[in-house]
Formats: C-alpha cells, sequence, structure tokens
C-alpha cells in the first residue's frame, strides 16, 4: 500500500466554533487517510503595554492559566480517539498564535494543517491580522481553511 498522501495533519484549535468544523474536518481526514492527527491550541502572551512618556517601570507577567487551553485539547483528543483516530498528539503552547503553530510545523512537519476560519472584517484582518490568512502565507505545506456553513436562505418568491 502506497504512502498517504496526508500521513501527517495538525489542526489548530482555539474553542471557536469555527476551530471545531476545523476539528471535525481534520478528524474526518484522518480517519479517511489512516493518517496521524497533532491537535494544537495555543494560550496566547497578553502584551503588556506601557505610555511611552511615563518612566519604565519593570512589572511581573500577569498570571497565565493554562487550564482552559488544556482541557480544550483534551477534549479535542478524545473527540478524535472516539471517532477512530488511532493516532492522535495533542499540545498546549503558550505565546504568539501563529508562531507557535509555525514552530509546531518546523519542528513536526506536516502534510496538511487544517485551521478553521473567524470570518473577520477587512478592518480586523489589518489590526490584529488572522492566524488563517498567515498560515496559508507561510505554512510549509497545504493549509485548509475551513469556514462555518452558511445558512442557505429561501429564494424570494
Amino acid at each position: 500500500m502506497a504512502p498517504s498522501r496526508f500521513g501527517r495533519i495538525t489542526v489548530a484549535i482555539d474553542g471557536s466554533s469555527t476551530s471545531e468544523e476545523a476539528l471535525a474536518t481534520a478528524i474526518d481526514l484522518a480517519k479517511e487517510y489512516g493518517s496521524e492527527l497533532t491537535i494544537i491550541t495555543v494560550a496566547p502572551i497578553v502584551p503588556i503595554y506601557l505610555p511611552s512618556t511615563g518612566p519604565y517601570v519593570v512589572t511581573e507577567p500577569p498570571e497565565r492559566d493554562e487550564a482552559p487551553y488544556r482541557s480544550l485539547v483534551d477534549g479535542a483528543v478524545k473527540k478524535a480517539n472516539d471517532a477512530g483516530v488511532s493516532r492522535v498528539t495533542g499540545l498546549c503552547r503558550e505565546g504568539v498564535v501563529l508562531d507557535e503553530i509555525l514552530s509546531q510545523l518546523e519542528s513536526h512537519p506536516a502534510d496538511l494543517v487544517v485551521v478553521g476560519s473567524r470570518g473577520l472584517s477587512t478592518a480586523k484582518r489589518i489590526l490584529i491580522g488572522s492566524v488563517s490568512s498567515s498560515l496559508v502565507t507561510h505554512a510549509p505545506c497545504p493549509v485548509l481553511v475551513v469556514r462555518s456553513p452558511t445558512v442557505t436562505k429561501p429564494a424570494p418568491g
């Protein structure tokens, strides 16, 4: 049997409805292709901003609560296992979301990355960026961006 085209799939999740869709898609693909599935979430670092006119003050970084992110990954791994995916790894990282995902892909190459699209407006994408758009640009492998299913409106008439 020839090796699967998608032998290693990585899915990035954040708890949003579109990331749940991305997870479901990644699980379906992993089952279909017999793939190894890596599920990653990133607890974002909250930047501390100080006004440039004030004196430099050394501050302690805020306490980070990684528990919700760990719980998110553990639940996703259980879903994948329950669906019949036998090779599943769950990772919870802390840092800049895009950087951590790209770092994972660099150290553990994947054949496909699956990620949800939050559907940010143009203004928000410009101001805060889009992880899915950045992955499409910078990931070293194909990226599947999963959107929420659209509600079909009945035809007028």
